[in-house]
């Protein structure tokens, strides 16, 4: 019998002749192959950061987008803005990284178009009533829903996702959500290798809840940058060039070209094993 999945069950070309399918449905193989779904991404971006600090959230993931183990994009910025309370850092599959953004795209210009008409317009220009932004936690749920409705379809969008930023009650919001729609919050959390190699130097720096309410906006960013070094030396599908993002009550600060200070390989020739080295 022939096992390739666009002819299961049929006897082999080769051995009794060609098949001839021309009067089963089309449903069965008779005139369309039989549906695919991807079962690997292609291009991917590696790991992304997040830390809740007493007033907001620091997010960061680097600029590369790997091709297969080739670093062939350098300039794939993996940390959108969504209105001024909330971004959302894609790990994982760049193009499905894309679908969400225009996803969100269209969902923010709804949801401003929403928030300028008001929902009345008794007494005139002074009738008008702004609606409020949607937060970042409306927005984790949003996208815990989309990631879920593509799993239930088998065809998952091949994602990490860390949503921060502000709730409903302006407190600080940090939670995940990946390509199962599995979500998780925690105070300090990671994707890809920054699961293993960053969040045990987060969690030193905000071992429960409540150290997070007492850190410092400079502390977290600190750690956030130091987790990135750390990642660029160890992890083969990470760069020295990074985005960071800080949300709080001030709005979404987001810079899409930080480099990393004092990095350098002088350290190798001390390595043993390294080079032409003689150990």
């Amino acid at each position: 019998m022939n096992h390739f999945p666009e002819a299961w069950g049929r006897p082999r070309d080769e051995i009794y002749g060609a098949y001839n399918p021309t009067y089963l449905p089309s449903s069965l193989g008779g005139a369309h192959q039989p549906t695919t779904r991807t079962q690997s991404p292609i291009v991917t971006g590696t790991s992304v950061l997040a830390l809740k600090f007493s007033t907001g959230v620091v997010i960061a993931a680097d600029n590369l987008a790997s091709y297969g183990s080739l670093a062939r994009f350098t300039d794939v910025h993996r940390l959108k803005p969504f209105n001024k309370r909330a971004v959302v850092g894609f790990g994982g599959d760049v193009s499905d990284m894309q679908y969400l953004d225009r996803l969100l795209n269209s969902l923010d210009v709804e949801e401003n178009y929403t928030s300028s008409t008001g929902d009345s317009k008794q007494g005139g220009e002074e009738g008008l009533v702004d609606a409020p932004l949607m937060s970042a936690k409306n927005l984790h749920t949003y996208l815990a829903k989309v990631m879920y409705k593509r799993r239930t379809d088998f065809n998952p969008l091949w994602n990490a996702l860390l949503i921060v930023g502000l709730d409903d009650q302006s407190q600080p919001f940090l939670a995940s959500a990946d390509l199962l729609g599995t979500t998780f919050s925690a105070p300090s959390l990671a994707t890809g290798f920054g699961a293993h190699l960053a969040q045990p130097i987060l969690r030193r720096v905000v071992p429960n809840e409540a150290a997070s309410r007492e850190l410092s906006r400079e502390k977290a960013v600190e750690a956030i940058k130091e987790c990135m070094k750390v990642l660029f030396y160890r992890d083969a599908r990470s760069m020295n060039e990074y985005s960071i993002a800080v949300v709080d009550e001030n709005g979404v600060e987001l810079s899409e070209n930080e480099k990393l200070e004092n990095q350098s390989w002088a350290f190798a020739d001390r390595i043993k094993g390294y080079g032409t080295q003689v150990v």
